[in-house]
């Protein structure tokens, strides 16, 4: 039975970090070498294949996030970001919940909408004619892909709404579309294209767009977990997490912060596996104001016996399949870390991860305060910027930490003296 939680990971050498992970997910030697040798993954050459106008390519921190127990099942956690403490608050977290038994997880089958703009209709006519015709209309979608149909997915259904524009009224025609373990973006775009003249032809009207929209509210995922009262610090430290929670939930400037360190961990665990971040911050985001004010996308209360109980549900589009997960060997092997099977299961970690780096930086908030521990971090960023080998910052951490004087010009300074 796999073990995610593995004592001191941080302070072991990046050989003996690896050895455990290939261990826990059975990594080829192939694949060490890649984690290895690579400055980021891939080459000028896949580069320039990936995206236009290519001089060069942007490589980002890689760590591993411990002690996650999901769904009875223990995870190592892939995680691509730049900035100091996420990992460790992220991996605490997982510490802490594991002894309540872990995270609880469950996700929205992976339906994807697509949506087909009509103008010059009258929607009163239209609808119906629409309505009547939804079974062509699905039939005309499922054929652009053999694939999804023979595992019973698909284009499912068709609806229609109309909206009020400075412009006039517009007939908007959408597709609920079972995209199965990819991400689904090109498939639904491609049977929104398909399907848009037999709608002109309905209708009578012109179909401008033809898009999928990544407002993914019919792929929400949902993760629970109880923090130990006394592993979370007592009854003061549960006290004041709920307190900073309702001050995010009332107020929109909080919020907003609040909400990005649950992407700190979201996004993270995208990144490392191939996702579009950018569609998973946009989703969120508007779920995030979905009530008609921007709030917290978490919650936090806590039980009878005062320990404290965190949810998230988020809106997720994620696949396993198709897209940069193919094509970016580390990706790949980020994936084959993690050791998910299926897009509902690589949802379910993201979101457990978000739920945890929240009660990170909530922890610390209601604690010590967010720098101490973050400035510690930051402390090396700083020694290796002015250009300190590897024995000269940490003696140059552990004065700067000892002075309490974190910054550029006394890190130069300790350079300068040793």
């Amino acid at each position: 039975m796999k073990d995610s939680s593995i004592s001191k990971f941080f302070e072991k050498s990046r050989k003996h970090r690896l050895d455990i992970v290939k261990n826990f997910a059975s990594l080829s030697k192939e694949e060490i070498e890649v984690l290895e040798n690579s400055s980021g993954g891939i080459t000028f050459d896949n580069a320039d294949k990936m995206v236009e106008n290519a001089i060069g390519t942007f490589s980002l921190p890689l760590g591993i996030a411990t002690n996650f127990r999901i769904n009875d099942e223990d995870y190592l956690i892939p995680m691509v970001i730049e900035e100091p403490s996420v990992i460790a608050a992220a991996s605490n977290a997982a510490k802490i919940a594991r002894i309540k038994g872990g995270f609880k997880v469950d996700a929205d089958e992976s339906l994807s909408i697509g949506q087909i703009q009509v103008l010059n209709v009258d929607p009163k006519l239209a609808i119906p004619k629409i309505t009547e015709s939804s079974k062509k209309i699905l039939d005309l979608a499922n054929s652009k892909s053999n694939t999804l149909v023979k595992m019973d997915k698909g284009a499912k259904e068709v609806s229609c709404r109309e909206i009020q524009t400075d412009s006039g009224i517009m007939l908007i025609v959408e597709l609920l579309i079972d995209v199965g373990d990819a991400m689904g973006a090109n498939i639904t775009n491609s049977m929104c294209e398909a399907v848009a003249p037999l709608i002109e032809e309905l209708t009578g009207g012109k179909a401008l767009l033809r898009i999928l929209s990544n407002y993914a509210t019919r792929r929400l995922v949902r993760a629970t977990a109880v923090f130990d009262k006394e592993g979370v610090g007592g009854e003061d430290v549960v006290n004041n997490i709920i307190l900073a929670y309702q001050f995010a939930a009332n107020d929109t400037h909080r919020a907003v912060t609040h909400n990005k360190g649950i992407m700190n961990g979201v996004i993270a665990v995208a990144n490392a596996t191939g996702q579009d971040s950018r569609a998973i911050e946009a989703a969120t985001n508007a779920y995030a104001a979905s009530s008609g004010k921007y709030r917290s996308l978490t919650e936090w209360s806590k039980d009878e016996e005062g320990n404290l109980i965190g949810k998230l549900e988020i809106p997720l589009s994620v696949g396993i399949i198709g897209g940069i997960v193919n094509v970016h060997p580390i990706a790949k092997i980020c994936t084959k870390i993690l050791g998910v099977t299926s897009a509902k299961e690589l949802a379910g970690v993201i979101t457990a991860a978000g739920l945890a780096q929240n009660f990170g930086a909530l922890r610390a908030l209601a604690t010590e305060g967010i720098q101490k521990g973050h400035m510690k971090l930051h402390a090396r960023n700083l020694a290796a910027a002015v250009g300190a080998n590897a024995e000269q910052i940490d003696e140059i951490v552990q004065k700067m930490i000892h002075e309490n004087n974190i910054s550029l010009n006394r890190a130069k300074e300790l350079l300068d003296q040793i």
